[in-house]
């Protein structure tokens, strides 16, 4: 995969991208990470790339022409091409008012060839970027940023971790939390592991068994493989009820989960 980044502070990405399975996975050549100072493609002694808004209203803007001209030297296929599927690449804006960047969408993002990710500046991007360039907004998070340049980074990492070969396990990436129901179905088997199928993780506990006076849960420990899928299953359900019950709405429950439930509840 190919993932190129827009900003106008390109050295901030000499930290964020330089560690773990991003670094590793670009030195396998699994994905060639490319940065463009949005600077390059301004054609005044100023370098200017923002301006004040039409109508009014405090802050900067980027403009629009410094982007345009970026992503045609990029030779991207067409929009309309892009939109319709026909070519896996795709041309993202980081923004406040995106769409919220989920598991789900990282699954899409990494079964592409390339993507484009657009950092936003000041009080955002020119509205022609995201209606006639880029495929799609997306924010990382219902809170704002000074930019995209953060959110641009935790996209190339959460992409990353999921192309065939970047994580040593691969199956541990179908075991973790927002893992989509078809990634738990493809960890059915007699070990005892749990697709989180939508939820969030279960709890994870490793040597010492007793620490300080806190021992680690006895199922775990019994070699009973049923019992621990069981038991995981239960603790994922009670810390998604608890932190993020909204994830339940999109939970697959089978009849043993509806039964824990009500257990839980009671």
């Amino acid at each position: 995969m190919k993932a190129d980044i827009v900003t106008i502070f390109p050295d901030f990405f000499r930290g964020p991208l330089d560690y773990g399975i991003t670094r590793r996975a670009a030195e396998m050549g699994l994905v060639e990470i490319k940065i463009h100072d949005l600077r390059e493609f301004t054609h005044d002694r100023h370098r200017t790339v923002d301006d004040r808004p039409f109508g009014g209203g405090e802050g900067m803007v980027l403009k629009p022409e410094p982007i345009f001209d970026c992503l045609e030297r990029m030779q991207l296929a067409p929009r309309e091409q892009r939109l319709s599927g026909s070519v896996k690449e795709s041309v993202v804006v980081l923004s406040a008012q995106g769409q919220r960047f989920t598991q789900q969408i990282a699954s899409e993002l990494a079964a592409l060839d390339r993507m484009v990710l657009i950092c936003g500046r000041y009080e955002g991007v020119d509205e022609r970027v995201s209606e006639f360039l880029a495929d799609r907004e997306l924010s990382i998070g219902d809170y704002v940023l000074s930019g995209g340049e953060l959110g641009a980074a935790v996209i190339v990492e959460a992409v990353t971790r999921l192309l065939p070969g970047a994580v040593g396990n691969e199956a541990s990436t179908r075991q973790e939390s927002f893992t989509s129901p078809e990634g738990a179905r493809a960890t059915e088997g007699p070990d005892s592991t749990c697709g989180s199928g939508g939820l969030l993780d279960y709890p994870h506990y490793t040597r010492p068994a007793e620490f300080r006076g806190m021992t680690v849960p006895e199922v775990l420990i019994n070699g009973n493989h049923q019992e621990i899928r069981r038991w995981r299953r239960e603790q994922a359900l009670k810390k998604t009820l608890r932190n993020r019950p909204d994830l339940m709405n999109g939970v697959d429950l089978s009849g043993e989960d509806k039964k824990i439930l009500e257990r839980i509840k009671h």
